[in-house]
């Protein structure tokens, strides 16, 4: 009996959303909130569909952003480096040179989420590529994650900084929060973030750029966005 009526609250919620209508983020902010499913603390999602063309290495959108109020998730960060102790102190989760190089290269194992290098290091981190490309871990310049400077690196990707890019469908997916967060701070995440990525837009796009903007919880339904 509880599950039923679990599920005609679902319906309810969900039959709010109007199929195609473009909400304002306010708007969809509330119903993102109201449509809720899971008893832990789902996270915020942002899906934006590019009108680039991902045929063309040009048109692919990359940047960073600091999300003011971060993504609600933090990440785990290794830093190699010939400093280990400076990095650690500087926040990193995991640091090391070779020797972690090597170790990552005979095991396969894979235990963090954001890696940050300094140049010197990038020629040890070429026998590991295999590994930490496909993962999209290896450290690059574009993603300023190359860096002489490791204590403002690692305090801006514990403060909330992102990387982002398109993917091979012209399409970025990027958590900007919890849905147990204020309004506020979720229209806010938002609004840098959509900022962020229509500032990153290649010289050679025409016509729309931000086709279209879905925002959604983990397990909620999608709610489509107008940014203008």
């Amino acid at each position: 009996m509880k599950k039923q009526i679990v599920k005609k609250k679902e319906k309810k919620v969900d039959s709010k959303i109007e199929k195609g209508k473009a909400y304002s983020i306010e708007e969809g902010i509330k119903l993102l909130k109201e449509s809720v499913k899971a008893k832990f603390d789902e996270s915020v999602e942002l899906h934006l569909h590019l009108g680039t063309n991902p045929a063309k290495g040009e048109q692919q959108v990359r940047s960073t952003v600091v999300l003011p109020h971060g993504t609600g998730k933090t990440k785990k960060i290794v830093v190699f480096t010939e400093n280990d102790k400076e990095a650690l102190e500087a926040g990193a989760d995991l640091a090391g040179g070779k020797e972690l190089i090597d170790k990552i290269k005979a095991t396969g194992v894979v235990d963090f989420e954001v890696a940050v290098s300094t140049p010197a290091m990038m020629k040890e981190l070429a026998q590991i590529a295999k590994i930490l490309g496909p993962r999209g871990l290896m450290p690059s310049p574009k993603n300023e994650t190359v860096t002489t400077n490791i204590k403002k690196v690692v305090a801006e990707l514990k403060g909330g900084k992102v990387a982002f890019k398109s993917d091979e469908t012209s399409n970025i997916h990027q958590m900007i929060g919890k849905v147990s967060w204020s309004e506020d701070k979720i229209k806010e995440n938002i609004q840098f973030f959509t900022e962020a990525v229509k500032k990153a837009k290649p010289a050679g796009v025409k016509g729309d750029y931000i086709k279209n903007v879905v925002l959604c919880s983990t397990m909620g339904p999608g709610i489509k966005l107008d940014i203008r």
